[in-house]
């Protein structure tokens, strides 16, 4: 049997978000840097992520990370992430993925009981630690891109729901972030259906009614998912949030088109954009380091900085927050057509 491609890939998953990663069979692209390289990739071979995420080699819910030769001498390794609908900056379930699939496959050396490594992304480096035990990663945990508030209490118009209050922050991804309660949501498993479809809705009237676009790395713009968010039910949790990732275009006629998933990891990029938007507010009892940046054609804004903050998260939970290896490397293959 003649094979048009074979591409190697170790299944991963962090907390039941499955992120496979492409360990070989897909040559590096042009690109000085990690972003220039996703950009690349989306303009120039966005057929690979088709290849990889629709079926038969890939689900609605699914992602993928392409794993390349670091863009910074800084990094141990680069990698470019690839979703039903997008290419994120940056991931927290799919940097954890990278991380243990780098070190339990060897191509980054484990060394001692916590590996240090540094991985390029589009967002830029991500410092990562992965404790270890016998060649096994037990728990992963990373320091984020800087997180910073966009917006805070905007009104916008979403169509069916009427007039509806957002934030948008980054974390790595732009989200537009909601509370629940108003929308008669208790965030609820019995609720997937509606939180789904709600946050769609929203996110869809968000990014075009607030334009959004990072000032430093200006290739990564727009709003492009959702977070639901309200009182927590644990007593020890300060917030209970929802995550609704992306798996189709919306269009606004056609209702069965407002397809989604919820993330099922609650390490993410919305740990970070929630913190922000909490500490704009004066929610958060943190002392966070505050530093005036400036960018061509942008003024002065105040970046809140929560690395510290989310690292101190993301350790308390850490050891729900490692990925798993799943059947080892699988080849996939396929004739064309």
């Amino acid at each position: 049997m003649k094979f048009t491609r074979m591409i190697s890939a170790v299944d991963a998953h962090a907390c039941g978000e499955p992120g496979r990663v492409i360990i070989g069979g897909v040559r590096d692209v042009p690109g000085r840097t990690m972003l220039e390289k996703m950009k690349y990739f989306q303009t120039c071979e966005d057929n690979l992520r088709k290849l990889m995420l629709r079926e038969p080699r890939g689900h609605p819910a699914s992602n993928r990370n392409l794993i390349l030769p670091p863009t910074d001498p800084k990094a141990d390794a680069g990698f470019v992430i690839m979703e039903q609908v997008e290419y994120p900056a940056m991931s927290g379930t799919n940097t954890i993925c990278v991380a243990t699939v780098l070190l339990e496959t060897g191509m980054v050396p484990i060394r001692g009981q916590v590996t240090k490594l540094t991985l390029d992304t589009p967002a830029g480096l991500v410092e990562v630690e992965a404790e270890t035990t016998n060649g096994k990663v037990n728990r992963v945990t990373f320091q984020n891109v800087p997180a910073f508030a966009v917006h805070i209490s905007k009104p916008i118009d979403v169509p069916t729901l009427g007039t509806v209050v957002v934030d948008v922050a980054y974390g790595g991804m732009f989200y537009v972030i909601a509370e629940a309660e108003p929308l008669g949501l208790e965030l609820k498993p019995n609720q997937a259906r509606d939180i789904v479809r709600i946050g769609e809705m929203i996110k869809a009237a968000a990014a075009e009614q607030l334009p959004v676009e990072h000032p430093e790395h200006p290739g990564i713009s727009g709003i492009t998912i959702a977070q639901l968010s309200g009182p927590a039910i644990n007593p020890k949790a300060a917030r209970r949030n929802a995550v609704i990732v992306s798996t189709g275009k919306l269009d606004w006629d056609k209702p069965a088109s407002w397809t989604g998933a919820l993330d099922r990891s609650p390490c993410g990029t919305g740990t970070s954009a929630k913190m922000a938007t909490l500490y704009a507010k004066g929610q958060l009892p943190l002392a966070p380091r505050l530093c005036p940046r400036r960018s061509s054609g942008h003024d002065i804004y105040w970046e809140v900085d929560c690395r510290d903050a989310c690292w101190a998260l993301c350790r308390r939970g850490s050891g729900n927050q490692r990925a798993s290896l799943d059947h080892g490397v699988r080849e996939l293959c396929y004739r064309g057509g």
